[in-house]
């Protein structure tokens, strides 16, 4: 199959550890052609990072709080040993939370890892209070590398739509990891309510979240697996 160029943001590298790539052929009669889709994606991209950064941090916390009282009364995460999450960045929502919780409870928590570009990132074992270095882009990452395989993953989201696809920064590591997953984790994507999309105009490399989480709603797409 033909490769297209990457819809990258370049303003930020940090930005490329929480992104879908855009990077395959267009579904077949999907509408919009290739070239379309990259421009439509990279403009709401700039328009929700925009929105994004006018938050208040009060109102960032205030938004995590509901978001994650949301999560953990729509998903028993207790039934997945093994949780995946994000370090925040760029104004991402903080969830650090849900894995100091999970590990309190007897489960593994993991945070992601490039190791190396363009390919699926390893989960590296994390502990509360444990030792942290820089990673690729100085995003926070264990000191130690203890490989774990996730059972679910909390995804970060730049816009999402009602379809379950996700708008992510646009280099490729998420849908590249959640591709090499098998059996796939159940998928969590979270975000900001006002960045729901009519649609992202998904392409065969999209793979829809479970379920998405936001401060003021649960969504089950229809498409999910």
């Amino acid at each position: 199959m033909g490769k297209h160029e990457e819809d990258n943001d370049s303003s930020s590298p940090a930005c490329l550890m929480h992104e879908f790539a855009d990077e395959l052929l267009p579904r077949p009669g999907g509408g919009l052609d290739w070239p379309a889709v990259q421009a439509f994606r990279k403009g709401k991209r700039v328009e929700l990072l925009e929105r994004r950064r006018a938050i208040s941090f009060d109102e960032r916390k205030q938004y995590a709080t509901a978001l994650m009282e949301r999560l953990v009364s729509s998903v028993d995460l207790r039934a997945f040993a093994t949780l995946g999450f994000y370090w925040p960045i760029r104004g991402e929502l903080d969830l650090r939370e849900l894995a100091r919780r999970h590990i309190e409870a007897g489960g593994t928590a993991a945070l992601p890892v490039v190791v190396a570009k363009n390919a699926p990132v390893e989960l590296w074992q994390w502990q509360n209070g444990a030792a942290m270095q820089r990673g690729f882009w100085n995003i926070p990452i264990p000191a130690e590398r203890r490989v774990v395989k996730p059972d679910v993953l909390v995804i970060p989201l730049v816009g999402f739509d009602a379809a379950g696809f996700r708008l992510g920064y646009g280099g490729g590591y998420y849908d590249r990891t959640l591709a090499a997953l098998m059996p796939r984790p159940f998928c969590i994507g979270v975000g900001y309510d006002d960045a729901v999309l009519e649609t992202i105009h998904p392409q065969p490399h999209d793979i829809p979240m479970n379920v998405i989480v936001t401060e003021r709603r649960v969504l089950y797409p229809a498409t999910s697996a």
